[in-house]
């Protein structure tokens, strides 16, 4: 496991980098995410935490946490709302900043904001989007801004992700989707990190959305991610919008990721959960429909094989979910509830309330 008892170095200010993470109901994983971030070595970030209506109480916990550090000179702290336009950009150490959503915009939703946020400040030429489930070594930020600095033209550049548990396990080394199938594979995934060589970038077609980094440019190019995908295939579209601007591979700017831990997404032990599922079936749809039409017939013929597997094995709600995913219908009834709970936009932007 990663200690966290490194010795902080003085940030530099003048080579600023941007963190978005988003939070819901992250309470649990969110506090040892960000103590990770400021112990990181010779790199000002500014922390950028979009909580997308958060039941629970993962904004008291930071407020918490970062007013010890504050006291001591360590960081700058802002709670900001969605009608303030206004961004701190005068911190002169680490900064983190929580925007106060006033609903749940989804991933893609809640990562914009943070750019919008970000962008505002000049210096900030690179953004990093962190899961808040993950914890970071010191050297990940300043080993990302080297790789940076070397080929600064880039659009998106990812790095090693590795689960927390098992130890020394690889989750992702960069993700591969097949465009028949619409199925997306994490390369490396379940091999020991200590013994697996990176990744070359030919075999990498997007960054995984857990741990990768943005560059202005493309930002400025594309304006942000599609929100309507609302969860899941976000990345996998935005990297197939690169045009002529390459995607990167850092070595050495690597994460450790309990992954799943708010939406229940598939582990190595465990289903996905219904409303996994349904987002997962629906956007890889969505997501052939505006970049290979003619895989379309073949991922329908491979999601169904899948749902009737999950029928095999009794898992009722898994396999409706996925069903009305895959058709592009409402969602079933416990996830449109989930949904409503949070005032999310999913329901207002896709379909009419009934």
């Amino acid at each position: 496991m990663i200690s966290q008892t490194s010795p902080i170095d003085s940030p530099q200010t003048d080579n600023l980098l941007g963190v978005v993470i988003v939070s819901f109901n992250s309470s649990d994983v969110i506090i040892p995410c960000l103590q990770s971030l400021i112990e990181s070595s010779h790199q000002a970030l500014r922390i950028v935490v979009v909580d997308n209506a958060s039941p629970d109480n993962t904004i008291e916990l930071i407020e918490r946490w970062a007013g010890q550090l504050v006291e001591s000179g360590r960081l700058s702290f802002d709670i900001i709302t969605s009608n303030e336009k206004e961004f701190p950009n005068d911190a002169k150490a680490h900064s983190v900043t929580i925007f106060r959503n006033h609903r749940n915009s989804g991933y893609a939703g809640a990562c914009n904001i943070g750019f919008q946020l970000l962008y505002c400040n000049s210096k900030i030429l690179n953004y990093w989007i962190l899961n808040p489930d993950c914890v970071v070594l010191p050297d990940t930020a300043i080993n990302a801004q080297k790789a940076i600095d070397k080929n600064p033209e880039y659009s998106l550049m990812g790095g090693r992700i590795n689960f927390t548990e098992p130890a020394n396990s690889i989750q992702s080394d960069g993700g591969q989707v097949n465009m028949w199938t619409g199925r997306c594979r994490n390369i490396h995934q379940g091999l020991p990190q200590d013994s697996t060589p990176y990744p070359e970038l030919s075999e990498i077609d997007y960054c995984p959305g857990a741990h990768f980094f943005v560059s202005r440019t493309f930002y400025e190019m594309t304006g942000g991610m599609q929100d309507d995908y609302f969860l899941y295939f976000e990345e996998i579209d935005w990297a197939f919008r690169r045009g002529e601007l390459p995607l990167q591979y850092c070595h050495h700017s690597e994460v450790f990721h309990q992954g799943g831990t708010s939406i229940g997404s598939r582990t190595m032990y465990n289903r996905a959960s219904a409303f996994s599922n349904y987002f997962n079936f629906r956007n890889r749809i969505l997501f052939l429909i505006r970049f290979h039409p003619l895989g379309i017939p073949t991922a329908y013929a491979y999601s169904m094989a899948l749902i009737a597997r999950l029928c095999l094995y009794r898992a009722w709600d898994e396999a409706y979910g996925a069903f009305c995913g895959l058709h592009q219908l409402p969602p079933p009834k416990n996830i449109k509830k989930r949904l409503q709970q949070t005032n999310a936009t999913f329901l207002k932007n896709a379909f009419v309330e009934t």
